[in-house]
């Protein structure tokens, strides 16, 4: 059973940590940035210790398990964000106290890009449902009328309703406007679709950072294929993004969470829009149809999941039902 941490209300506490890459330089005047913007969106915010960006990591793996199961398992902490990604939070998920979060109410956790990392362990091994959207830094960023903010997933059950917002962005650099709210645009985007004349499909989500989740497959922390076993009454839509290898690496990460069992209960597969380099005239779409063309499941591409923003927030463990066709293209995702 997923279960889902307690809605997101103005005045409830977010705690701030670094459980990858800290903040230093110009970045540091966007996260405070960011953090003002919170506050005066309502929100108590609260900013742990493990938040250095003088090395590759905020600090050492132990200390940044130690606080980021802290704020996890604090009742009065009512969802947990990351300023961003970042390269190794794997060297800390066999570090995090899981007997300690298995007996705590869920928090939210929310994040993309190496916060997969720690996403998907905590849908898949204790259940509980995890936004894969903004980090703090992208917060403050207006969200198109096609899309949702992640604190309003987080605030209620739902249906929540989002469509293709037809809109590729990218971000304003730091030195040139810490303070943007408004995506730079950069052109425009429509999902596709392979495998299928129309998509209309329902299942349990779950997914992320191809790059930092193909570490953790075959491990006890990236067990889709149990997850999928577990809720085979539903069925799955696995979502991927890739967030700048290669198209070749991404197709070997891509085969290696196949062979591994990601989609033996899955319905659809959805791949995020990426700016990722192609190989040699092997283009990134490729890499995906090469590894799950043979699934036999229709695979949506272009979603505003990923490194290209803006961002169509998915919470892991929702049931989400997946429609396209020539007049829709949306998910709807019920936190049930």
């Amino acid at each position: 059973m997923v279960r889902f941490p307690a809605p997101l209300q103005r005045g409830d506490r977010i705690g701030v940590t670094s459980p990858s890459a800290g903040v230093a330089g110009p970045g540091a005047d966007r996260i405070d940035f960011s953090v003002d913007w919170l506050r005066e969106a309502g929100y108590d915010v609260v900013v742990g210790d493990m938040m250095d960006g003088t090395a590759i990591t905020s600090g050492p793996a132990a200390l940044r398990a130690r606080e980021l199961t802290a704020m996890l398992c604090d009742p009065d902490i009512r969802c947990v964000i990351p300023p961003w990604g970042g390269e190794t939070a794997i060297d800390l998920v066999d570090l995090l106290d899981w007997n300690a979060l298995a007996d705590a109410e869920p928090t939210w956790l929310v994040g993309y890009s190496d916060l997969s990392t720690l996403l998907l362990p905590l849908t898949t091994r204790l259940g509980w449902a995890t936004i894969h959207g903004d980090n703090l830094a992208d917060t403050p960023y207006d969200v198109p009328d096609a899309l949702m903010s992640w604190r309003d997933l987080a605030a209620g059950p739902g249906p929540h309703r989002q469509h293709d917002s037809g809109l590729v962005a990218d971000w304003w650099r730091f030195e040139e406007d810490a303070r943007a709210t408004r995506w730079k645009r950069v052109g425009d985007g429509r999902w596709t679709v392979h495998g299928a004349d129309v998509v209309d499909v329902t299942g349990r989500l779950i997914g992320g950072c191809v790059e930092t989740m193909a570490n953790l497959a075959g491990t006890p922390y990236g067990d889709v294929a149990a997850f999928g076993r577990e809720h085979a009454a539903d069925g799955l839509i696995v979502y991927l993004e890739a967030a700048g290898d290669v198209a070749a690496t991404i197709c070997r990460n891509l085969h290696g969470l196949r062979l591994a069992g990601w989609f033996e209960h899955a319905k659809a597969i959805l791949i995020g829009r990426t700016n990722a380099p192609d190989s040699d005239g092997f283009t990134q779409r490729d890499a995906v149809i090469d590894a799950l063309g043979r699934l036999d499941l229709p695979i949506v591409f272009d979603l505003e999941i990923g490194h290209v923003p803006p961002h169509l927030p998915l919470v892991n463990g929702a049931l989400a039902t997946v429609t396209v066709d020539e007049d829709t293209r949306e998910i709807v995702q019920r936190l049930r």
